[in-house]
């Protein structure tokens, strides 16, 4: 079936369930982006999105995974072994909270190791999923360093998810041409409508970030009409119609990820 949504972020292995989730997903016409938060666990997944044409696997390791100590330089290496050869990268990237103070340099260094690896084996339409909380500046920073926000053929599609840095690294981002994908909890505080407003139609995604809480089931319906009143709130805040909202992101979604 011909995806009706897409969820461009999202992970599988977090619910419970992940193999029944991906086949309804592919009976009730959602396609999603199923990000990896441990490289150790993306040849599963790869495995379950080639039995299911509606799902991307993405290969990533969260920097909370990094930062507790989950995960460390071998599964940095796995990490950019894997994204040598994929596409599709996420969950990556930076995490400055308080909780995580002092894991900053780890932090980086994988980042680094990464955009390494994606700038020696380039390939063509390369997706990658970013987390930044309080580190949207860094993130582009390293980005930048490593010639991946330089618009050309082999440049990689950045999507900034659930973005919450400050206005002027918003502004940065747009500039630089990247995407953002947005979900209802980032709608529920005052900042990220506002930013929801101000992300070109262009540059828009949609995505839930389920499941809330790992190891807990998550309906394929509830994902859909969650992406349903993401469209609706992002259509009064643009002042336009959700149908369109609906049918440019998923126009958006894809080109970004080649859909067939």
């Amino acid at each position: 079936m011909e995806p009706q949504f897409f969820d461009t972020h999202c992970h599988l292995d977090l619910m419970l369930g992940p193999d029944t989730a991906a086949s309804e997903s592919a009976a009730l016409g959602l396609g999603l982006f199923d990000c990896g938060v441990d490289p150790r666990d993306f040849s599963a997944a790869n495995e379950r999105a080639r039995r299911q044409p509606s799902i991307i696997a993405g290969v990533g390791l969260h920097p909370w995974w990094l930062a507790d100590g989950r995960c460390g330089p071998a599964e940095v290496n796995l990490l950019c072994e894997f994204a040598a050869q994929e596409r599709y990268i996420g969950e990556v990237g930076l995490d400055f909270s308080a909780c995580f103070a002092g894991s900053e340099p780890l932090q980086i260094q994988a980042l680094d190791r990464l955009c390494d690896a994606l700038v020696q084996h380039p390939l063509v339409g390369r997706v990658i999923s970013i987390h930044a909380v309080r580190s949207a500046g860094a993130v582009l920073d390293v980005l930048e360093s490593h010639g991946l926000l330089i618009p050309n053929s082999d440049s990689p599609a950045i999507i900034f998810h659930w973005f919450s840095g400050t206005s002027d690294e918003l502004v940065r981002a747009r500039n630089a041409g990247c995407y953002f994908s947005v979900n209802e909890r980032m709608l529920a505080t005052k900042r990220g409508c506002e930013y929801a407003r101000q992300i070109p139609l262009d540059r828009l995604l949609l995505e839930t970030d389920a499941p809330a809480e790992p190891n807990t089931e998550t309906s394929v319906q509830s994902l859909i009409r969650s992406l349903a009143r993401t469209s609706m709130h992002i259509a009064s805040l643009k002042n336009c119609d959700a149908k369109r909202i609906e049918s440019v992101v998923l126009a958006n979604a894809h080109s970004v990820f080649d859909l067939r």
